[in-house]
């Protein structure tokens, strides 16, 4: 299968998908998909591959192709900043069962992969989805690629237009460290779905409003994720930002 990866180039699957651990960095809202485990790591790849990148002005999702071999090396995502709420019908709605695999590049050359812009996590964080544009989900996909584990790729009429995780949770992390490696609380997944609403427009320009009902639930957040008990170290990376995000904005400092 060929497909088209931002904005000219042309790849096409393989029988070999990424096998590195997903890392969702929810402090920079990114999620890894790479054997580096750190900056100098990323940057050391550079000459070794090709593909797109956040140069100079431009707002791009790093895919990286190896030089040789023409294949999919690591890959970043971005969440975007805008969250939309999507009856759970709409999501479901002609969705191809995710295939496994790896891509190609067709050419050796730098190309552009524009962001996406929109982006869905319902209630239970069962998946975060990115979308170039909320109306796709009116129109039946080509397939879904699954590039990485529980990482799958959107294609729409032959074009990538946006991806997925399953159960982002599990791969929650700060960072490059690794996720841990057991699965994460119900509570857990509850939060994640609250905080991905509260850091992103329409809810954060609200907190930043002063508005009073999205600072109830800002606080309402930040308290349950400090009275959870169980898989405390995801609760702290959440319970982190959110924090963080009350110190900034709060309207009523404490002394």
């Amino acid at each position: 299968m060929k497909i088209t990866v931002g904005d000219a180039m042309i790849a096409e699957t393989t029988d070999r998908p990424l096998t590195s651990t997903p890392r969702f960095d929810f402090r920079d809202l990114q999620l890894i998909v790479a054997e580096y485990a750190d900056p100098a790591g990323r940057e050391e790849q550079l000459s070794d591959t090709f593909g797109s990148m956040q140069w100079l002005w431009s707002q791009d999702e790093h895919f990286r192709f190896d030089r040789g071999s023409r294949e999919l090396s690591s890959a970043t995502f971005f969440v975007p900043q805008l969250y939309v709420s999507v009856p759970p019908g709409r999501t479901a709605r002609d969705r191809p069962r995710t295939r496994a695999c790896g891509l190609r590049a067709g050419a050796a050359r730098e190309f552009a992969m524009p962001r996406t812009t929109v982006f869905h996590c319902p209630p239970e964080a069962t998946e975060l989805l990115c979308l170039q544009d909320i109306d796709i989900l009116d129109r039946e996909l080509d397939a879904r690629l699954g590039i990485a584990p529980d990482v799958a790729l959107l294609v729409q009429r032959g074009a990538v237009v946006g991806w997925s995780i399953g159960d982002p949770a599990r791969y929650l992390t700060d960072g490059f460290h690794d996720p841990q490696p057991s699965l994460p609380d119900p509570a857990t997944r509850l939060r994640l779905a609250e905080c991905l609403e509260l850091v992103s427009s329409p809810l954060v320009d609200l907190v930043m409003d002063d508005d009073e009902e999205a600072w109830r639930r800002l606080r309402a957040t930040e308290h349950a994720l400090r009275e959870q008990r169980n898989d405390r170290q995801r609760a702290e990376i959440l319970r982190g930002v959110i924090s963080r995000l009350i110190e900034d904005y709060d309207p009523e400092p404490r002394s």
